[in-house]
């Protein structure tokens, strides 16, 4: 290990300054990398270059030796650059987007991800990646609630902590770990009208309550950095809002971690209006506790200066290098600036048989059935199979926050079928487009016709991969029209028909729902989708997936969720009713509620019990869930308990999620799942930012959000 102290005492204030820095690959060797925002010039100087700290969009473990390379000859210091990635479901072997995760409601699916894309990223030259993002989403017009687990707060804050640790492992410095960046601190989700960038307005009550937890849950579990999120919170930038950055996140939270702002967002404070200049972005960034300020050159052309005039004690600007050098010392780059960045070790790990069995499985374990009325599974003697629409041969299917993964790298539909059912005939017809202005139904004759003829059709529909992610927001989320007309045409053709849909956000299927059978929905899926479709259509695989995020009836819903507080005149399903909380043209539920996902086994809720009916703050209570599986088909179900305080001093939501588990059956199996209940779990956020329960009733029940099976009650003293 270097004495970085020693190494400290040894710099100067630019030098220091340097390692507070990042770039873009591009500022120092030629690369096709994507960017991820401008690249303005940032009127540096080489010299300053030199001293720069870490590096981001880079393409390949030779460009990153590269940079490495040329830094270490030029600094004195011989501190090496750490590099860095958005690595977020996977690097290049591809699995599901972090949302389709969350339908896994399981860790050990996401700590295998994970720990493949850190091995794969470690490959190619990566030490730190941007992931995960925790933002807790309620809006799916937001292009970026692909990110997300979803709409459950205790959700979200367990998978981001599983990813967290599968990435950083128990040591840092073993070969196969890199560091990880929770982001984005914090609301980000909360964007007004789901639109990229823009203000977030939020009550401390709803903040702490629902957007906070994740963040926090990640911290505990060792996650080195942190970014503060582009967007405003109280009028006020995420990066200097000192609520946040000083008060919560230094304070309460005790975080002593890395904080690096996010894409140009110290620049951005001048943007939004609260910086005059850069010399103000820069003082204000750096008094809120910002220590990497990323492609934006206000550290470097200020920030000595403020330190000159007094602003800053030069003691701060040590204090953030030394948490720096600190990571870059535990890494092991002192010893091996490249670290395992190899393209050697490239072939023999990416896209490996193992690497892929991962992807593949993590696929299985992700995708939803929403509907199946008897028609799925499929027998795998089928003789002639109609495989229709856009996505029925398209590689285009790993998702758009894919790192290093290359779309011809997937398993299409198509590939997939024709591996598992070799003897089958397959008619391919795309039908239609997937753009949402696509109006050429020169295709549905032809669709029409193979439909017809064929034993059983697979229709494939969705939104292009593109159409979800950073920047890419959906002022309609519906299944385009003529996608929806042609499932009809199809349908109506042969009744034996099934849909297979790709998203990277929830899509109102509400036309595909009335129109066809069964519904399985992907999301993305990754490299080994299409070998995961197949298996689960024709019966390889038992779906599990339960939704992380509702489905809206129509776009207009937006923002729908689950754990809504009790609505004031609410009403039963059926006609609008004039001075009642609904809608005209829909129903005020989602068409698929949070936790919905069928099976092709069929499990019973038989019974629910609790150990007492009265507790302490100082007691516990055991829940037993009894479940049978009456089928001869193996499967595996997510047990839910949810709890509802029946009346408080705020009100609480209908449904609140506080225990779940994943558990396997075999056929005709009954189990007993056992959940212990605490006070701790009964606690909310109160009007004075107090973290309490209160004496009263409160009801546990079991099955999902809106079809909730069994119910009991008890009190607390």
């Amino acid at each position: 290990m270097a004495d970085i102290k020693r190494i400290l005492a040894g710099m100067t204030v630019r030098e220091k300054i340097g390692q507070l820095t990042q770039y873009n690959a591009n500022l120092f060797v030629d690369t096709d990398a994507a960017l991820t925002g401008g690249n303005a010039s940032m009127g540096l100087s080489d010299e300053d270059l030199s001293k720069v700290g870490s590096v981001l969009n880079f393409k390949t473990p030779c460009e990153m030796r590269k940079i490495q390379e040329k830094h270490l000859r030029r600094d004195r210091n011989k501190i090496p650059m750490l590099f860095m990635m958005d690595v977020i479901h996977g690097f290049r072997t591809m699995y599901p987007i972090p949302l389709a995760l969350g339908c896994s409601f399981d860790t050990d699916i996401v700590e295998k991800c994970s720990r493949m894309a850190a091995r794969e990223a470690v490959a190619g030259g990566v030490q730190v990646t941007f992931t995960p993002m925790v933002d807790y989403i309620r809006d799916a017009r937001w292009g970026r609630v692909m990110e997300s687990a979803g709409e459950d707060a205790l959700l979200n804050g367990i998978m981001g902590a599983a990813q967290v640790k599968a990435f950083q492992g128990e040591d840092l410095s073993a070969p196969d770990n890199i560091a990880a960046c929770v982001k984005h601190f914090a609301g980000y989700g909360g964007v007004e009208a789901g639109r990229e960038y823009n203000a977030v307005e939020l009550s401390e009550h709803i903040m702490r309550e629902h957007y906070l937890p994740a963040y926090k849950k990640c911290l505990d579990a060792g996650a080195e950095m942190i970014m503060p999120a582009f967007n405003t919170l109280s009028g006020v930038p995420s990066i200097c809002n000192s609520r946040l950055m000083k008060t919560i996140l230094k304070d309460e939270w005790d975080f002593n971690g890395i904080v690096i702002s996010d894409y140009g967002a110290v620049l951005d404070i001048i943007r939004l209006g609260v910086a005059e200049d850069e010399k103000e972005a820069a003082r204000l960034a750096f008094e809120n506790g910002c220590d990497i300020e990323m492609c934006s050159p206000t550290y470097f052309h200020h920030l000595e200066e403020l330190i000159d005039e007094g602003v800053f004690d030069a003691k701060r600007l040590d204090e953030a290098v030394l948490r720096i050098l600190d990571l870059k010392n535990r890494l092991g780059l002192f010893e091996d600036p490249y670290r395992g960045a190899s393209e050697t070790e490239e072939p023999e790990i990416y896209l490996s048989a193992a690497h892929r069995d991962i992807a593949r499985n993590a696929a299985e374990e992700c995708a939803v059935l929403l509907k199946n009325d008897n028609i799925l599974p499929f027998s795998c003697n089928v003789k002639k199979i109609a495989l229709i629409g856009p996505f029925a041969d398209n590689h285009k299917i790993i998702g758009v926050w894919s790192c290093n993964g290359k779309d011809e790298e997937s398993v299409t539909i198509k590939q997939g079928i024709e591996r598992l059912v070799p003897n089958a005939e397959i008619i391919l017809e795309q039908g239609c487009g997937d753009e949402w202005d696509d109006a050429d139904k020169s295709g549905f004759d032809s669709a029409v016709k193979a439909a017809a003829e064929a034993d059983i059709v697979i229709l494939c529909l969705g939104e292009p991969q593109d159409y979800s992610g950073e920047g890419n927001t959906r002022a309609d989320i519906s299944l385009h029209k003529i996608q929806c007309e042609l499932a009809e045409a199809v349908s109506s053709a042969n009744p034996n028909t099934a849909a297979v849909t790709f998203s990277g956000r929830p899509i109102v299927l509400t036309s595909l729902a009335k129109n066809v059978p069964a519904i399985l929905h992907m999301w993305f899926p990754g490299t080994e989708g299409g070998a995961a479709a197949a298996n689960l259509l024709f019966g390889k695989a038992n779906p599990c997936g339960k939704l992380s995020v509702s489905f809206p009836e129509l776009t207009g819903q937006c923002p729908i969720y689950y754990n809504h507080l009790p609505i004031l005149r609410d009403r039963e399903k059926g006609a609008h009713h004039p001075f009642c909380s609904n809608y005209i043209e829909c129903e005020s539920v989602p068409l698929y509620s949070f936790g919905h996902g069928l099976s092709y086994s069929n499990f019973i809720y038989e019974d629910l019990t609790l150990s007492k009916d009265e507790i302490t703050a100082e007691e516990t209570i055991d829940v037993e869930i009894t479940v049978y599986n009456d089928s001869n088909t193996v499967g595996k179900e997510t047990v839910m308990l949810y709890m509802r305080d029946v009346a408080a001093s705020n009100a609480r939501p209908v449904q609140q999620l506080i225990a779940f588990e994943k558990v396997p059956f075999g056929a005709h199996e009954r189990k007993t799942i056992k959940f212990k209940v605490t006070e701790q779990m009964l606690r909310f956020w109160n009007n004075d930012n107090k973290f309490i329960s209160e004496p009263g009733e409160f009801r546990l029940s079991t099955g999902y959000a809106d079809h909730l099976i069994l119910t009991k009650k008890f009190i607390l003293k």
